[in-house]
C-alpha cells in the first residue's frame, strides 16, 4: 500500500504526468487485494472446516426431568442434571457416575489414548484430579460399552473440554518464522529504499538538477526497489501448500503456518511415543501353529487372511466374544466401530476372512456373559451352538493360555501342552515388536445355563 501511495504521489508530482505510474499504481493496488482475497478465501474456508468439527460436539441428551427420561438439547443441561448414558453416546456434559453397568468411555479427545477406559460408580479420594477419576465422564468423550446415569456438575465452558478451549483460545498468536523474515527482509529493503532515494536526491539537487524533478526521480528509484509482487507469490505458493495438505486430511487455518511445519525441529508426542488416529487392526492372526497375515489398514472390511480356512475359528470367536458393532460409512462418515476399538479390529478381520459377524450370532445366538474384569483378563460368552453350548473367551495371552483344552485344528489339546508354550512365544516376541496380542478361543461348555 505503501509503494502504491509513493507511486500515485510520483504521477501527481511529475511534470508531464506519466500514465505509466498511474497504471503503475493501479497494479500495485490490484496485487495487494489479490493477496487480501486469498488469504481471506483460504482460511474462510478452514474456519469453515473448524466449525464443521463441532459436529463431534453432542447435540441432544437424555435427562431425568420431573422423574421421567425426557430428551433435551445438550445446552438445556445443568449442573445437577441426571442423564442416563449407553453405548453409542456422546457424553454431553462433565458428570460424576451414580450407576454404572460395564461401562467403558473413549476418551481419545481429552487424553490422546486410543483405548477406551473403564468408569465405575464408585467413590474415589476426594483429592484426586477430575480427569483422573474413575467415577466420573467427560463432554467431548463417547461412550463405548455398558450403561450408566451420571450427575452433570460442569457444562460448557466449565468442562475439562472447554478449559482445552479456553487454554487454546488465550494463547495470543505468534508470528511464523516466515513472517519474521519477511518482516525483517521489508525493513532491510525499506531501508535501503529509503537511503537509495535520499542519496540520489541529494546528488541530483547537488549538480543542479530541480527539486521538484529530483523528488520524483527519488520517489521513482524507491518505488522500483520495493518487491511488489512479493505478497502475491506467498501468498499464491503458501495456498497451493495448503491445498495439497488438505488433500491428505490437514487442517491449516493460518496460511503462515504451512511454512511453521516445514521449520519444525521437534514434535513432542504423549507418554506412548505415538501419533494415532483412535483405530484398531488386526495385522497377524496365530493359529494351525503358525502367522497367517493380515492385509488392509482401518475400519473398512478391505482386505484379506492368508489362508483364512484356517483361521475360521479362531476369528469367528473373536467376533462373537464382542460387544463392538461394524458400522458402514455415510455420507458425512467413514467406517467406524460403535464399542472397543480392538473388538472393532477382530470384528473387521472376521470380515475379511469372510465371516459375517451377523449370520454367526443367528447360527450361534449369545445366551450368556462373563464381562471382562481387570482381575481375571478375560471375557467370556456363552452360545447355544448347534452341538450344544460354547464358550468363547477372549483375553490376555497369559489368561487365556490358562484354558483347560487348546484346539490345534483338528486336534483338542490338554493344557500345558506344546500349543500353548508355542503360543506363549509368540505373543512374547509380538510384544518385543510392539505388536498389541489379544486372544480367544473356543471351546464346550459342560454346565446348563443358569447354573454359573
Amino acid at each position: 500500500v505503501v509503494a502504491a501511495g509513493l507511486t500515485f504521489l510520483t504521477y501527481l508530482l511529475s511534470t508531464p504526468r506519466n500514465p505509466a505510474n498511474l497504471e503503475l499504481t493501479f497494479g500495485i493496488l490490484a496485487v495487494v487485494v489479490l493477496n487480501a482475497l486469498v488469504g481471506f478465501s483460504q482460511e474462510h474456508a478452514a474456519e469453515r472446516t473448524a466449525e464443521a468439527l463441532q459436529t463431534m460436539l453432542p447435540r441432544m441428551a437424555r435427562a431425568l426431568r420431573a422423574g421421567q427420561l425426557v430428551e433435551l438439547g445438550a445446552e438445556e443441561l445443568v449442573p445437577g442434571d441426571l442423564i442416563a448414558l449407553e453405548a453409542g453416546d456422546a457424553v454431553p456434559a462433565d458428570a460424576r457416575v451414580v450407576e454404572g453397568h460395564e461401562l467403558s468411555v473413549e476418551m481419545a479427545a481429552l487424553t490422546g489414548e486410543s483405548q477406551p477406559v473403564g468408569r465405575t460408580d464408585q467413590p474415589v479420594d476426594p483429592g484426586t484430579a477430575p480427569l483422573d477419576a474413575r467415577n466420573c465422564v467427560f463432554m467431548g468423550t463417547s461412550v463405548v460399552r455398558g450403561t450408566a446415569r451420571a450427575v452433570v456438575f460442569a457444562t460448557g465452558i466449565a468442562t475439562e473440554l472447554g478449559r482445552v478451549y479456553r487454554l487454546t483460545a488465550d494463547q495470543a498468536p505468534e508470528p511464523s518464522p516466515l513472517q519474521h523474515q519477511v518482516i525483517d527482509m521489508a525493513r532491510r529493503v525499506a531501508a535501503v529504499a529509503v537511503a537509495a532515494g535520499a542519496l540520489l536526491f541529494a546528488l541530483r539537487l547537488a549538480t543542479g538538477n530541480a527539486a521538484v524533478d529530483s523528488f520524483v526521480f527519488a520517489l521513482a528509484v524507491m518505488v522500483a526497489l520495493v518487491p511488489e509482487g512479493l505478497p502475491a507469490t506467498l501468498s499464491v505458493s503458501l495456498a497451493v501448500a495448503v491445498r495439497r495438505m488438505a488433500a491428505h486430511h490437514a487442517l491449516v487455518k493460518r496460511l503462515a503456518a504451512v511454512e511453521s511445519l516445514g521449520s519444525t525441529t521437534v514434535i513432542c508426542t504423549d507418554k506412548t511415543g505415538t501419533l494415532t488416529k483412535a483405530e484398531m487392526t488386526v495385522q497377524q492372526v496365530f493359529a494351525s501353529d503358525r502367522v497367517h497375515l493380515v492385509s488392509g489398514v482401518g475400519y473398512a472390511p478391505v482386505g484379506a487372511v492368508e489362508d483364512a480356512t484356517s483361521v475360521t475359528d479362531v476369528l469367528a470367536a473373536g467376533a462373537l466374544c464382542s460387544d463392538a458393532r461394524l458400522l458402514s460409512p455415510d455420507e458425512t462418515l467413514d467406517w467406524r466401530v460403535l464399542g472397543d476399538t480392538t473388538e472393532g479390529a477382530m470384528v473387521v478381520a472376521a470380515r475379511k476372512a469372510g465371516i459375517d459377524p451377523e449370520a454367526e450370532a443367528v447360527r450361534a445366538p449369545r445366551v450368556g456373559v462373563f464381562p471382562f474384569d481387570p482381575d481375571r483378563k478375560l471375557m467370556t460368552t456363552l452360545h447355544r451352538a448347534p452341538g450344544g453350548l460354547v464358550a468363547h473367551v477372549k483375553g490376555s495371552p497369559q489368561a487365556v493360555s490358562r484354558c483347560s483344552c487348546a484346539r490345534r485344528s483338528p486336534i483338542i489339546w490338554p493344557a500345558g501342552g506344546s500349543p500353548n508354550s508355542t503360543f506363549l512365544a509368540r505373543s512374547s516376541s509380538s510384544r518385543s515388536a510392539g505388536v498389541g496380542t489379544p486372544s480367544s478361543r473356543p471351546r464346550p461348555w459342560p454346565y446348563r445355563p443358569g447354573t454359573w
